[in-house]
């Protein structure tokens, strides 16, 4: 394949953000080269799809300048994980080495925006962000950085409401009266893909991308209801005993319970309150809603 556009974390599970990528360049009819961690199903699905799949480790040198060989534009982009800053430099350092790069797609997060020398967070994964952003911005590289907010298919909007939909008809979250505006990771995954098959004007712009307006999760609740044609409901339950019910009860990785235990509660402290246009200044049309992405998404909400 000639020029490949490289994409890591192809066979990512949350959101599917590599994967859609593939799916959507392909349809363009660009190659890709998908770099994915070991063969499995995922893995021979992105080549049935007609991606070149090439088996790599994000945190070894060797590995992505192998990938990168005859690549001149690649998307930036792994799970939550304990060395995503490690892995950042490293594709950095390959990209430099390389030094025919036309664009470096990097995906962030919102909370980004917000955060310094002097303001972080108590999310591990939220502050590899931040410096990984430092790290791309000192390379030199022709980066773009995108900084999604919460994604609709995020445990919060999909899987944990989706539970809690099925037992009783309500969404349980500890975040009060605060708003947010999660966005539909298709959405990210094509605004990206668009990048990478044109790069120009968009060399070292920030783009921050959400759903398309902020409002309190009893309003999300009453789209949940609109698209599944019954009442839903919101409940919001204490932090602890969230915690504890929730949290505590999947047995999640240290690295990753301690994201999302802070994204939770920056969401109930109105942190993640942000809406943008663009999405829509990228594809132009607007942000797919909640109550859309339910809609297209019936069998997941149903008992």
């Amino acid at each position: 394949m000639e020029n490949p556009i490289l994409v890591t974390g192809a066979a990512g599970r949350l959101g599917g953000v590599g994967r859609t990528i593939t799916e959507v360049l392909l349809r363009r009819g660009l190659p890709v080269r998908a770099l994915v961690r070991r063969e499995d199903e995922r893995s021979e699905a992105l080549r049935e799809m007609g991606a070149e799949v090439f088996v790599g480790d994000l945190t070894r040198a060797a590995d992505v300048a192998r990938a990168l060989e005859g690549c001149r534009r690649m998307f930036f982009g792994m799970s939550v994980s304990a060395p995503y800053l490690e892995a950042t430099v490293t594709t950095a350092a390959a990209a430099r080495a390389a030094g025919d790069l036309e664009v470096l797609v990097n995906i962030s997060q919102m909370t980004v925006s917000q955060m310094s020398l002097h303001d972080s967070t108590d999310s591990p994964q939220q502050r590899q962000h931040w410096l990984g952003e430092q790290v791309l911005n000192w390379s030199g590289l022709p980066v773009v950085h995108i900084r999604a907010t919460v994604f609709l298919q995020h445990f919060f909007f999909s899987a944990w409401a989706a539970e809690s939909i099925a037992r009783d008809n309500t969404i349980r979250l500890p975040f009060g009266t605060a708003r947010t505006s999660p966005v539909d990771s298709r959405d990210v995954a094509e605004v990206i893909a668009a990048i990478l098959a044109d790069p120009d004007g968009h060399i070292s712009k920030v783009y921050e991308l959400t759903g398309p307006r902020s409002q309190d999760i009893a309003a999300h609740a009453g789209e949940y209801a609109a698209a599944l044609r019954r009442p839903i409901n919101y409940v919001d339950v204490p932090f602890d005993e969230w915690r504890e019910q929730q949290l505590d009860a999947h047995e999640l990785p240290d690295h990753v319970y301690q994201h999302l235990l802070t994204m939770a509660r920056l969401h109930a402290e109105g942190r993640y309150d942000r809406s943008t246009r663009d999405v829509e200044k990228i594809l132009g049309r607007a942000a797919t809603s909640t109550r859309e992405y339910v809609a297209d998404n019936l069998e997941l909400f149903e008992p």
